[in-house]
C-alpha cells in the first residue's frame, strides 16, 4: 500500500509540476505580447494567441489578468526572448528559446547544463540553418466538418501540411504565412486548441536507445529551467 501511495504521490507531483511550467511559460508569452503589443487581444494578435494558449491548459483567468497587470505596469522591465544554440552528445543539433528578464543569469544557466550533459554552446546562427520556423495550429477535430474540403481552402491561406489524430488537426503553416493563416481562421469562426511557432529539424538523426537517453537527460534538464521556454533538437 505503501509503494502505492509513494507512485500515486509522485505521478501528482510531476503533474503538478508540469502545469506550473506550462502556466510560467504562458505567463511570460502574455507579458511579452502585452509589451510589445498593448492590453487589448482585440488588437494584439499576439496577446490573443497567447490568452488562448492559457485556457488550452486551463490556466486560471486570475492568473492571466495578473500577467496583463504586469506588464502594463511602466515600471516593470518585463522579459527579453532570446535563442541559444548548441551540440547535445553525439552530435544532436539542439535550439533552446528563453523568455528572461536576466540574461546574465539565463546564458549563464544554458551553458552550465549544456556542460554538465557532454554538450557545447554554439555560436548564434551555427544551428539555425538545420531548422525552420513554421507556424502550428492545434485545432479540435470536431470543429472541421470536412477535413478535405479544409485543406483545399487553406492552401491559399498558406497551408504547408496537415496531420492529424483521433483529437485534433494539426496545421502548419511557414513563418511569413503565420499572420495570414490566423486571420483566415478567425474569419472562418474556427478557434484553435493552442497556436505556436516552432523550429521544425530539416533532418533528424538517429541514435541508440542509450544514446538517446543521454541527449534526453540534457533536453530535460534544459526544460526544467526557469527561463525555458522551449526546445528543438534533431534526434529522430
Amino acid at each position: 500500500m505503501g509503494r502505492i501511495f509513494e507512485k500515486r504521490k509522485y505521478k501528482m507531483f510531476a503533474r503538478f509540476k508540469k502545469m506550473s511550467k506550462a502556466f510560467n511559460r504562458i505567463g511570460k508569452d502574455i507579458e511579452i505580447a502585452v509589451k510589445s503589443g498593448g492590453v487589448d487581444p482585440k488588437s494584439n494578435s499576439r496577446l490573443r494567441i497567447a490568452i488562448q494558449n492559457a485556457k488550452s491548459v486551463n490556466m486560471p483567468k486570475d492568473r492571466i489578468d495578473a500577467a496583463i497587470k504586469r506588464a502594463s505596469n511602466k515600471d516593470t522591465s518585463g522579459y527579453h526572448e532570446i535563442i541559444y544554440e548548441g551540440y547535445a552528445p553525439h552530435g544532436i543539433a539542439v535550439i533552446v528559446e528563453c523568455a528572461t528578464d536576466n540574461q546574465t543569469r539565463t546564458v549563464s544557466n544554458v551553458r552550465h547544463i549544456f556542460k554538465q550533459y557532454d554538450g557545447t554552446m554554439g555560436n548564434s546562427g551555427s544551428i539555425a540553418f538545420m531548422f525552420e520556423r513554421k507556424g502550428l495550429f492545434k485545432i479540435p477535430v470536431e470543429k472541421i466538418k470536412d477535413v478535405d474540403e479544409f485543406e483545399l481552402e487553406m492552401i491559399d491561406h498558406g497551408l504547408d501540411d496537415l496531420t492529424g489524430d483521433d483529437q485534433f488537426i494539426y496545421v502548419y503553416t511557414s513563418f511569413h504565412d503565420f499572420g495570414a493563416m490566423q486571420k483566415a481562421l478567425e474569419e472562418k469562426g474556427i478557434e484553435p486548441a493552442s497556436t505556436e511557432l516552432q523550429y521544425i529539424p530539416t533532418t533528424t538523426k538517429e541514435l541508440p536507445e542509450e544514446q538517446q537517453k543521454e541527449v534526453n537527460d540534457l533536453i530535460n534538464a534544459l526544460e526544467e529551467d526557469d527561463d525555458v521556454q522551449s526546445v528543438y533538437h534533431t534526434m529522430q
